[in-house]
């Protein structure tokens, strides 16, 4: 049977090949799979002309998915080192990349990833709108503004960012109550001073059904941005924040209504305490539609360390509600991150999804553990080694201090307590203070 979308495939009882592919990774039936796309509490970001893609579903009730965000910059225009950083991130077990590119050739660097990366496919128009047209912003028209989401619908993206929360009223919303951060999100920033300068709607609010239709022609997986979010924990959680979300949820409506998947994104900067009750509030106003989060970032003091502080409200996010964490690095809040950076922000963002679908009961997620709890049991090293999230790491970690034997290692020596309860165990003697 022919169909349009994912979503409308499933409402139709179609099962599409990715929706076997899903299933099959996620240790789920097909049937419930398909049951989930067609609520819109599964997407399966899958456009048509991105064919060597590898798919994947986002949803609460799935493994917990990271997105990547690379690109190239103004400061910063290395399209060689950019792609050195995707294929890392998929090698590193990325599912998705996201290119923000915001300088330089980008409909050639775009095309080139949906030509040769399987990972699923993000961007945000918006910002490759001001660098295609090379012009004042006043100067865009909303017919240029929706010229590019086409333009990357038709290059094979998967699924597009657009701020289209913050229209008229959600924007003189923000300006009454004010806030320390402002507008923190760069699409965001730039849609409400285009709107500021033209006094015109936001462009993609008002002309959402056209949006609608273009996703619904390739099968582009909207996620609704927020243009709000908060950028300091102060913020968190503020009117503006909430205002905007609500509109999402009415957007999330009418996507729904033309078969077209949806995810919202969410906070930003925002206290541990707030966490937990954000997730419930956007599974109540947008149906359970999965939930995109960038950390959320849990304390404003730690520049050079952000991918442990998203890291630790990544993982309580996901445990709660939160279905893809945006990985943060290091560098965020300083400068464009290097390729080490890159790694850096996987591992954190992949040890809190994985903590989280531990927490969930997500199926098989304990298994890894278990597996590492009894290599450890038996100091296998190597087998500690292969199942660990960072190998290279761990192999590097222990060859650079080398104990004097091979069931220990240079922490606890013959005091460590593993090796010494496996002899006790066993009946052997514990050989603490002996010499060989």
């Amino acid at each position: 049977m022919e169909y349009t979308t994912q979503m409308n495939a499933a409402r139709n009882n179609v099962i599409t090949k990715e929706m076997k592919a899903v299933a099959a990774y996620e240790q789920m039936d097909v049937e419930e799979v398909r049951d989930y796309v067609a609520k819109g509490q599964i997407v399966i970001p899958a456009n048509k002309n991105h064919t060597c893609l590898k798919p994947y579903g986002i949803g609460r009730m799935l493994k917990t998915k990271i997105n990547v965000n690379l690109g190239t910059s103004k400061d910063c225009l290395d399209l060689d080192m950019e792609m050195e950083k995707v294929k890392s991130a998929v090698n590193m077990g990325a599912e998705a990349i996201m290119d923000l590119s915001s300088f330089g050739d980008t409909q050639t660097f775009r095309r080139k990833l949906t030509k040769e990366c399987p990972a699923i496919l993000g961007t945000v128009p918006i910002y490759d709108a001001v660098v295609y047209y090379n012009k004042a912003l006043k100067d865009i028209t909303t017919q240029e503004w929706m010229d590019v989401f086409r333009m990357h619908a038709e290059d094979g993206v998967d699924f597009m960012t657009i701020h289209c929360g913050i229209n008229k009223r959600t924007a003189q919303r923000f300006k009454d109550n004010k806030r320390i951060t402002n507008i923190v999100s760069r699409g965001g920033s730039i849609i409400f001073a285009w709107m500021e300068i033209t006094g015109n709607e936001n462009p993609f609010y008002e002309r959402f059904d056209e949006v609608l239709d273009i996703c619904q022609k390739y099968d582009v997986t909207l996620s609704l941005g927020d243009a709000c979010r908060p950028g300091c924990i102060e913020d968190g959680s503020d009117i503006s924040q909430i205002e905007e979300l609500v509109t999402l949820g009415e957007l999330t409506k009418r996507a729904w209504e033309k078969d077209v998947q949806v995810m919202i994104e969410g906070p930003g900067h925002m206290p541990l305490n707030q966490i937990q009750a954000n997730m419930e509030i956007q599974n109540t106003i947008c149906k359970g539609a999965p939930f995109y989060v960038l950390g959320p970032i849990v304390t404003d003091v730690a520049p050079g360390y952000d991918h442990i502080t998203a890291a630790i409200g990544g993982a309580i996010a996901a445990t709660y509600g939160a279905s893809f964490l945006c990985y943060v690095t290091p560098a965020e809040h300083l400068r464009l991150p290097d390729v080490n950076d890159v790694k850096e922000g996987i591992i954190a963002s992949k040890i809190a999804a994985h903590a989280a679908d531990v927490a969930k009961g997500v199926k098989g997620a304990i298994d890894w553990d278990h597996k590492m709890a009894m290599a450890r049991r038996n100091l296998d090293w190597e087998t500690m080694f292969e199942t660990a999230i960072d190998p290279e790491k761990a192999r590097r970690y222990r060859k650079d201090s080398t104990p004097e034997r091979e069931d220990t290692c240079t922490m606890c020596g013959k005091m460590c307590a593993i090796r010494n309860m496996n002899k006790i165990l066993n009946g052997e003697n514990v050989d603490i203070m002996e010499e060989e």
